[in-house]
């Protein structure tokens, strides 16, 4: 499970589907988006004599409280739904220009209607997550620290390597991505254990 907004949800959703594919925070967890299908050309719509100038922010522009959208999600709305009651009951986002508005529906579907991206891995983002939320299980190696040790070791495709990894797996994974499957790796993982070696 993952928590996304205020929300855990289960990724089982996720196995199977192919890289690059959207999925949306439904009531029942992660639900693949759908394309509507409708044509996104914004630019096109835009009156270039309107502008911002006469908008003030003084927070009455909205007349959906807060407790109206509380009851709408104990009523099992979706967040799609959410945005679009917080879009019409705003009076100013129809002065507002295609931009500004386009800016409004995306901070707005950020709080009410995550969506999530299922990308492909690769051993930068790996490291970086890991260095943000669990720096301890990957001896707090940074991913500059992570390229110069690739660098200086010159691993390239059709080397020879020989890998003692106390981090996890994560020099390993390094190593055969760079190799890029054109690889003779010999592998020796180190698992941090509270086990003491003097009795053996």
């Amino acid at each position: 499970t993952v928590k996304i907004g205020d929300k855990s949800c289960s990724l089982q959703p996720l196995l199977g589907r192919p890289f690059g594919s959207l999925f949306r925070v439904g009531p029942d967890g992660l639900l693949p988006c759908q394309d509507d299908g409708k044509p996104r050309d914004a630019g096109a719509a835009q009156d270039e004599t309107r502008d911002n100038r006469s908008l003030v922010d003084n927070n009455t522009a909205q007349t959906l409280s807060s407790e109206d959208i509380e009851a709408m999600k104990r009523e099992g709305a979706s967040g799609d739904a959410i945005v679009e009651a917080l879009i019409a009951n705003s009076s100013t986002f129809g002065n507002k220009t295609v931009f500004s508005q386009e800016k409004y529906k995306l901070k707005k579907q950020k709080k009410y209607a995550p969506k999530v991206l299922l990308r492909r891995p690769s051993t930068r983002s790996i490291c970086e997550t890991y260095f943000k939320k669990y720096p301890a299980r990957i001896g707090f190696m940074r991913v500059d620290t992570l390229s110069l040790l690739l660098s200086m070791a010159n691993v390239g495709a059709y080397s020879d390597v020989l890998a003692v990894d106390m981090v996890g797996g994560l020099v390993v994974g390094a190593v055969a991505e760079r190799l890029g499957g054109k690889l003779c790796l010999c592998i020796t993982i180190l698992m941090q254990t509270n086990v003491s070696y003097n009795n053996y």
